[in-house]
């Protein structure tokens, strides 16, 4: 047995236990979904950066540095763009609501703001584009265990899937903040020693330098297509409004936990966009004719380094996917269990039917996930479909509902259907690949903006026209 798959193997066992030890003091639903609201800045930096660096950012990004080069640092920089945004902005806010109307989910939110049938719709949309993002997850797992141990794809995701399922139904956002603090610490640490012992086993920045293909885009940080500059519509807005991140937000005592903790994830973000890019030109340098771009994190970690540095870096990668992946199951199972069950199939059910229900969907969330990412190979493929679907429907209610009072319902269920519409469009019409930088996820963002437009506008013509009648009435005319 390999030292890569003993270490892999022991830590898996080690969060699981982790997990179930920390779960022994949740004993409610809101311990379960937002930790009793206590998680100061630390823990909201370390499950916030812990879930931010998964899955895409390790194993997707690395493909897309192998493919397309430098610019390949846009996925994580993006995401790091909208942390800032979330950290200074749209978070205080949200939890200050959050905190003072007792809402424990981002569905709570919608319905307080709006009403049930967005909150419904909401749900739905978020069950389905959340299994895509846990399916790369593990998707992810299942190359690195394939890459290290020579385990099926397949079986691979299976393993992945039950670790997470185990320790996150245990305790929910409490034990995933305490997990992820030691997921976060292997991370840092390990992406730390194996990126510049990878660097100098290939020759260096000046070796580096001389890669060259046949993309003549490989070296340009600016470019505009795949990857570049079109991951800022991608990613931008789903990281602002991500329910996995605003419902950890939900979880902070205070807007400082929130300002602090997120700030500083979006910090570490920006740090970190540059070790996947550079990780993908080295396996690209090193192994040129690899059959499939998303081998190329697991190789130069197999390959490229010495054996106990390449362990802890596998480690460092499962942690990544880990953690991405419980913060996924976060939302499904409170799509499932308090957005859907609690509030539409029982509203009487009491808060320990509740809390069980929750475990319950995580398994059932778990397993469905196992079962796409069987399906779906491609890490980038799965994420994309997720952050498209859920920056074109959300961005524009919660962001318009926090800060534009005359945002009505109506407003809001026109901006997610023109969205979701404009995506589908775009994506039809074009088979994914868009009109130039209008991509599915820039289309349909343009096309929620404007059915919301639209709608204040029809609402304020409305209005001064009753208060019209109501003057001519008034003078008796």
């Amino acid at each position: 047995m390999s030292v890569h798959l003993v270490v892999l193997s022991a830590y898996s066992l080690a969060l699981m236990a982790l997990g179930l030890w920390i779960g022994r003091r949740v004993r409610s639903a809101s311990d379960f979904f937002v930790a009793g609201r206590q998680l100061g800045p630390g823990l909201i930096f370390s499950t916030m950066l812990a879930a931010n660096i998964g899955a895409g950012s390790t194993v997707g990004a690395t493909s897309r540095g192998y493919v397309g080069g430098i610019a390949a640092w846009w996925w994580v920089g993006s995401a790091a763009i909208g942390s800032l945004v979330l950290a200074i902005w749209i978070g205080p806010s949200i939890r200050r609501l959050a905190a003072a109307r007792g809402l424990r989910t981002v569905g709570d939110y919608l319905e307080y703001r709006y009403s049930r049938s967005v909150r419904a719709i909401i749900a739905g949309l978020l069950w389905v584009g959340s299994l895509f993002i846990l399916s790369a997850q593990l998707t992810a797992i299942g190359w690195i265990l394939n890459v290290v141990a020579a385990v099926p794809r397949p079986v691979g995701c299976i393993i992945g899937g039950v670790a997470i399922t185990v320790y996150f139904a245990a305790g929910g956002l409490l034990t995933a903040a305490w997990v992820n603090v030691v997921q976060l610490t292997v991370k840092l640490v390990g992406f730390a020693i194996a990126l510049p012992i990878a660097l100098s086993m290939v020759g260096g920045w000046s070796a580096l330098a001389a890669v060259h293909t046949d993309d003549p885009a490989y070296w340009t940080f600016w470019r505009t297509d795949t990857p570049g500059l079109m991951y800022l519509a991608l990613l931008v807005p789903a990281f602002i409004v991500s329910p996995g991140l605003l419902q950890k937000i939900f979880g902070a005592r205070d807007d400082r936990a929130v300002r602090l903790g997120v700030g500083l994830n979006a910090l570490g973000l920006f740090f970190y966009a540059g070790v996947p890019a550079v990780l993908g030109i080295i396996a690209r340098l090193k192994f040129p004719q690899l059959e499939n771009a998303n081998l190329a994190l697991p190789m130069v970690l197999m390959y490229g380094v010495p054996g106990m540095v390449g362990a802890l870096g596998l480690a460092a990668v499962f942690s990544a996917e880990i953690s991405a992946a419980d913060a996924v199951l976060f939302m499904l199972t409170t799509s499932l269990s308090q957005d859907l069950y609690k509030r539409f199939v029982h509203p009487a059910a009491d808060d320990a039917r509740v809390l069980q229900v929750a475990r319950w969907t995580t398994v059932v969330s778990g397993a469905f996930g196992v079962a796409l990412a069987i399906t779906l190979a491609d890490v980038i493929e799965s994420l994309t479909i997720f952050y498209t679907l859920l920056g074109v429907s959300l961005f524009v209610p919660i962001v318009a509902g926090l800060y534009v009072p005359r945002t009505t319902s109506a407003g809001a269920l026109a901006s997610i259907v023109a969205g979701v519409v404009g995506m589908l469009v775009v994506q039809t019409l074009t088979a994914g690949q868009g009109w130039g930088v209008v991509t599915p996820a820039l289309g349909g963002l343009l096309a929620a903006i404007a059915a919301w437009a639209i709608s204040l506008a029809i609402g304020s013509t409305l209005q001064t026209s009753h208060q019209s009648l109501s003057a001519d009435r008034d003078l008796g005319i």
